[in-house]
């Protein structure tokens, strides 16, 4: 075990996996196929199901008993539990608890595992390289895999949660408590009904962030819409990094995939904005891709999906030098759910 640090006190070094569950895997599996992703391992001996595309690990969990199968009862479509890489996990463990988080030890659980947002699981692995990666160790070969092409999706750039108004700055501290997150950025967003509250909170080992957002009004804005859908809190969104997401787009034509409309006019001003974007305007127009820059010749590219499973949906980004969250890009899309929820009649 390498030497724990003050600011990373549990060696924390990313993502390994995320766990779904569905009473109807077999529309995430379709969306999963769409977006490019190769179906090749299962669990031994339970209904839990392999995907992969570069360092994106995701599972899909069918069982009918068990943890997931309750938190399916409970949530609908939901992200049950995510694996994050650490040096020595019993370590880990033991010192997440002492630092305040609850122990998730009344189960049998594959890995140490405790209790994150929304009573979802944190799990802790430290067999994720080589030979000795628990997806070459506890999974086994599919008869009948499913490969297919990739569409570009790198890693998990960051994962948002949704919590309740005024419980922001708990679940923040658990993050910081606990693991060692660091807040990078706070926003106020308000929209044309609607307001919400965001705080990013960046992991101590660099690799991904996690955003908290809690609404700020009672006029049912998109977080209070997540919360009563999903019934509590939880996940709302994973970000999918690629190299090229004007390729990525192009990529999903035909699938399942709907992404947000962004209103004309927000490209009559972008690129007086961000003039130094390499890719091709037109087509970034097309594909409705937001613009975003924090700093003069960096940008970043995002789009995100309409709701895909529940109230959980996905956003895919590209960076170019930029580590923001597409601040500028926070009025239109606000904006845009805004719209999307008063045609569903929410608002």
């Amino acid at each position: 075990m390498s030497q724990a640090t003050q600011n990373n006190p549990l060696n924390l070094r990313g993502i390994l996996f995320t766990e779904f569950c569905s009473a109807d895997t077999k529309f995430m599996h379709d969306v999963f196929m769409d977006f490019g992703f190769s179906k090749t391992k299962k669990y031994t001996g339970k209904d839990i199901t392999y995907y992969n595309q570069n360092q994106i690990h995701f599972l899909l969990n069918g069982e009918k008993n068990g943890f997931s199968a309750e938190f399916t009862k409970a949530h609908g479509p939901a992200i049950s539990s995510m694996g994050w890489k650490v040096d020595d996990a019993q370590y880990a463990f033991e010192e997440a608890v002492k630092r305040g988080a609850k122990p998730a030890e009344e189960k049998d659980f594959p890995y140490p595992a405790i209790y994150g947002i929304g009573n979802s699981l944190i799990y802790f692995v430290d067999r994720y390289e080589g030979g000795d990666s628990i997806f070459n160790t506890d999974f086994e070969a599919l008869a009948e895999p499913e490969i297919q092409e990739e569409k570009g999706f790198i890693e998990i750039d960051h994962l948002t949660n949704n919590v309740y108004k005024g419980t922001m700055e708990k679940w923040a501290n658990f993050y910081k408590d606990v693991f060692g997150f660091e807040e990078v950025r706070y926003f106020d967003i308000k929209g044309v009904k609607t307001a919400l509250l965001s705080y990013a909170l960046a992991s101590p080992c660099g690799t991904f962030c996690i955003p908290i957002n809690e609404g700020k009004d009672d006029n049912n804005n998109q977080i209070d819409e997540y919360l009563d859908m999903y019934d509590g809190p939880g996940v709302q969104h994973l970000a999918f990094r690629t190299k090229d997401l004007v390729a990525s787009c192009d990529s999903l034509k035909g699938s399942y995939i709907e992404t947000l409309d962004i209103i004309p006019e927000y490209y009559d001003t972008i690129w007086d904005r961000v003039p130094w974007v390499k890719e091709d305007k037109e087509r970034i127009k097309h594909h409705q891709i937001l613009v975003d820059s924090q700093a003069d010749n960096t940008y970043l590219l995002q789009i995100f999906t309409k709701n895909l499973f529940g109230p959980i949906f996905i956003e895919m980004i590209q960076r170019e030098g930029d580590r923001g969250f597409g601040e500028g890009n926070f009025q239109a899309l606000f904006e845009s759910i805004e719209r999307d929820q008063e045609r569903r009649g929410v608002i």
